[in-house]
């Protein structure tokens, strides 16, 4: 069995190996392909293992003995599903295995926003608290987090974990959904949402109606000292109307971890501005989590060879 895996270090990093599935077959791997090269360097396999390459029906239709393509995320919407099935190809994805490690972060830029850590720190190296003439200095807001109303868009089972964490701060819970769900939460329209919270985090697939969400409009309906933080997708979020509202004051900050383009573009509007933190889409990538997700790939692929269906998106 011939089995061709793209970027590998994307998730495995330097501290896992794909060592285990050598009893498989041939292994070869590459790193990030040029588009036109993916049909070449797939050749005669019989799978192909990756996260954002783009499986297009084209690319199946040159690699005739592809019978697997295993995702190495959640996401599936760079692989052409309904030609697969076509074709008689499995698809695979891994879902939830990032849940606690992606809440956790979600759960970080809040505090970092009711706390203002990060420049109390940046002040402490610059020999300000040696300058003061008290014990204690607090130029930067800091906000306790009970009472305060975190709106989540979209309660999977990520957004209801970060729910969950948000609870024991003691904060009010609002939601929106395509429909109610059944948990003691407040579920509201989007413009409520938009309108009441306090902090507004992102939780939705990216999708014909998500693309764009957040926007000129929706951003107009926060309040001024609301925040927004986006641990989905980027294209979510109109990156050029949120720098806007940002620079103007429209509201009070953004945390991201997630670009409409990854990795970041040059001219990033987002760059450089004083409210808006930015991590390299990095919210999945614990040693833990990236162990798990590399388990979940191996798993796939082993009961797809026992003729089992496993996370099979084409089923």
């Amino acid at each position: 069995m011939k089995i061709t895996i793209f970027e590998s270090k994307s998730f495995c990093g330097e501290d896992i190996t794909l060592d285990s599935l050598q009893d498989l077959g041939e292994l070869h791997f590459y790193g990030k392909p040029d588009p036109a090269e993916v049909a070449r360097l797939i050749g005669d396999s019989d799978a192909v293992l990756c996260s954002k390459v783009l499986m297009t029906s084209e690319i199946m239709a040159q690699c005739p003995k592809l019978k697997y393509i295993g995702l190495t995320a959640t996401g599936y919407n760079n692989v052409d599903t309904v030609a697969a099935k076509k074709r008689g190809i499995t698809v695979t994805n891994v879902p939830s295995y990032s849940t606690d490690a992606v809440s956790q972060l979600v759960l970080a830029f809040i505090l970092q926003f009711a706390t203002s850590l990060i420049r109390y720190d940046a002040s402490t190296r610059r020999g300000d608290w040696k300058r003061s003439e008290l014990f204690c200095y607090f130029p930067y807001p800091i906000a306790e987090l009970r009472g305060k109303k975190l709106g989540i868009v979209g309660l999977g089972e990520i957004g209801r974990r970060v729910a969950g964490l948000a609870e024991a701060f003691g904060m009010e819970i609002l939601y929106t959904s395509r429909s109610p769900k059944d948990v003691p939460y407040r579920f509201v329209d989007r413009e409520t949402l938009f309108r009441e919270s306090d902090f507004i985090t992102l939780h939705c697939p990216l999708n014909g109606e998500t693309r764009g969400l957040v926007g000129e409009k929706t951003l107009r309906l926060m309040k001024r000292t609301a925040y927004l933080i986006n641990t989905s997708r980027g294209p979510v979020v109109d990156e050029a109307a949120l720098a806007k509202a940002l620079s103007e004051g429209q509201i009070a900050g953004f945390a991201g971890d997630v670009l409409e383009e990854e990795p970041m573009r040059k001219d990033c509007p987002l760059q450089g501005l004083d409210n808006c933190i930015l991590t390299p889409h990095v919210a999945w990538a614990p040693y833990e989590t990236r162990l798990r997700l590399k388990g979940e790939v191996e798993e796939n692929l082993r009961a797809f060879l026992r003729g089992e269906r496993r996370n099979d998106v084409t089923a």
